[in-house]
């Protein structure tokens, strides 16, 4: 999925104003000014908008995953400088404390069903043989679920 889309649906399940965004970013160790944010937050065919770099989600699911987990003792983790939808589903799945059975209950909100073995998959190691990539259609209906969870 595209990074502004992501995050454009973050804020909205999150119910933050372009302020919020913008603090939970100095959450994760790395301030972004209200404008930037604004940018990204800008529809595909403003004049205005501004891709989302990877990083900047990163960063920012960092910092979501401190403000409701808190913060861990010592160095915070760097934000990867290249991201798929596995990292930023795993990133969600440990900001919202969400468990296997949690997660597949979304799916069952959005009318999707997923098994237990495909959804453990998206969270192995790449290198695992186990590993299954998780594509748009998966990502997208897991985050519909949380906007229905936690929005609707």
């Amino acid at each position: 999925m595209d990074t502004n889309d992501i995050f454009r649906r973050l804020r909205y399940i999150l119910g933050y104003n372009d302020f919020k965004m913008s603090e939970v970013f100095g959450l994760a160790n790395d301030p972004i000014e209200q404008a930037r944010v604004t940018t990204w937050l800008k529809k595909d065919d403003d004049v205005d908008f501004i891709k989302m770099p990877d990083v900047a989600l990163a960063t920012f699911l960092n910092g979501l995953i401190n403000q409701k987990r808190g913060k861990k003792d010592g160095p915070q983790p760097a934000p990867e400088q290249e991201i798929n939808n596995n990292i930023v589903f795993r990133k969600l799945r440990i900001a919202f404390d969400l468990k296997s059975d949690d997660i597949l209950e979304l799916y069952e909100l959005v009318d999707k069903s997923i098994s237990p073995h495909e959804l453990s998959a998206f969270f192995r190691k790449p290198t695992s043989s186990k590993y299954r990539e998780c594509n748009d259609q998966y990502l997208r209906h897991f985050i519909t679920g949380l906007q229905a969870k936690y929005r609707d």
